[in-house]
């Protein structure tokens, strides 16, 4: 395979497999932080990922309030794509197969990591933009009930300046820190 066509396949998986693991992360965050599923946003995550979920739950009950039907087939999905990249670039042959599967696991692991943060910093994002522009608009309740466990507290530090709420600035700052260490 050629390394124009080798990495726009990459590309296309991992974009494929990444817009699944965000639908499937932002289930689970939803019902980790209660957040209403009555909303256009609510009713197409649910569609698009009743299909992995609703089997999972029959075997796979939640832990602590945590829906791991959810998270677990995201983390799945990116142990898949570490392998099959290590695959497609001739990787697999070269690494002895229990160390393939701490690599793989691991690594699915940080990518499932990164994604919840690239999650939390488009929620940032819209919330800003939905509050400037059109703060009743039907996604504006879900994405502020999504990401008030994480702007709550820094608002109890850092107080509106001017009745500007800097909040989600910071929240975005720390959020492209973790990325750095991920």
């Amino acid at each position: 395979m050629g390394g124009g066509i080798l990495g726009a396949g990459l590309f296309l998986l991992d974009a494929a497999i990444g817009l699944v693991c965000l639908v499937l992360l932002l289930r689970f965050y939803m019902q980790a932080f209660r957040v209403s599923f009555a909303n256009p946003v609510g009713a197409f995550v649910v569609q698009f990922t009743n299909v992995a979920v609703k089997p999972l739950r029959r075997v796979l009950p939640g832990f602590l309030g945590l829906d791991l039907a959810s998270l677990l087939p995201a983390w799945l999905l990116q142990v898949l794509l570490v392998v099959l990249t290590l695959a497609l670039r001739g990787g697999l042959e070269t690494l002895p197969a229990p160390q393939l599967l701490g690599i793989a696991l691991w690594q699915g692991a940080l990518g499932t990591l990164r994604l919840s943060v690239h999650l939390l910093i488009g929620a940032l994002i819209v919330q800003a933009v939905l509050s400037w522009v059109n703060p009743h608009a039907p996604l504006a309740r879900p994405v502020a009930e999504l990401t008030r466990p994480f702007l709550q507290p820094i608002r109890r530090v850092v107080p509106p300046v001017a009745n500007i709420d800097l909040s989600p600035l910071i929240a975005i700052l720390l959020a492209q820190a973790v990325l750095i260490f991920l």
